[in-house]
């Protein structure tokens, strides 16, 4: 594969939010969750958000475990995933977690005029490690160049972890190979929330439907796992 293998992972209500509209993060997920979606971080070469996702949020997207992370080290891998964020005007703080925390740096996909303005940014950044790359994946940036950079990178394995325009704009462009859905137990209901996926020209249609490979259930919650394309070459 030209690519590396594409798993989309997300939490939402059972109304399709990913969030409310409220100021502190709504959580979707319980803990045996949460332990899961570790489990498929420390599986995974990279992990990938929209820079909606950096400024809300404030992510480390760590691999929390420690025994997960010393698997890692036994297989001769960092610690952490390396991280990618993807930004069309390249407003992104450079100070956020995201790039000062762990092992295994990130990258900035951006194109245009944000190619400059992160680039910028990064004169006023102080150097040292963790490592950031700032990446011209086209105006506006296109899945295909950031997947093509990733493998060239050795990433095996990408995790996507939204928000809903990434989530729609990897979809949209059929290029995922397989989606994580966790479904909590309620309804958010509010018609301004952030939503799991955007309108948009999906290839996956009733005459085109994806597979449902497993369905269970963690606590209240609801497990969906559905394959787009080929099976996982990992």
């Amino acid at each position: 594969m030209d690519r590396p293998y594409t798993i989309l992972s997300c939490a939402m209500s059972v109304d399709g939010r990913i969030d409310d509209t409220g100021p502190d993060r709504l959580r979707l997920s319980n803990e045996a969750d949460f332990a899961e979606v570790d489990e498929l971080r420390a599986r995974c070469d990279a992990i990938l958000v929209g820079a909606g996702t950096l400024r809300t949020d404030d992510p480390r997207l760590l691999v929390r475990s420690e025994r997960l992370r010393a698997r890692r080290r036994e297989e001769g891998r960092t610690e952490n995933l390396l991280k990618a964020v993807i930004t069309r005007v390249g407003d992104i703080d450079l100070g956020a977690r995201f790039f000062t925390t762990g092992d295994a740096g990130a990258v900035v996909y951006t194109g245009g005029p944000g190619v400059d303005v992160v680039r910028d940014r990064m004169a006023g950044r102080p150097t040292g490690p963790p490592p950031v790359d700032v990446v011209d994946a086209g105006d506006p940036p296109t899945v295909k160049a950031i997947q093509t950079d990733l493998a060239a990178r050795g990433v095996r394995r990408l995790l996507v972890e939204g928000g809903g325009h990434v989530h729609t704009m990897f979809l949209t462009a059929g290029r995922v190979d397989e989606i994580r859905l966790a479904i909590a137990p309620f309804f958010v209901g509010e018609a301004d929330a952030p939503s799991f996926v955007h309108p948009g020209v999906f290839p996956r249609t009733p005459a085109s439907p994806m597979r449902l490979v497993e369905t269970r259930t963690i606590g209240d919650m609801a497990i969906l796992r559905y394959r787009l394309d080929a099976d996982d070459p990992a």
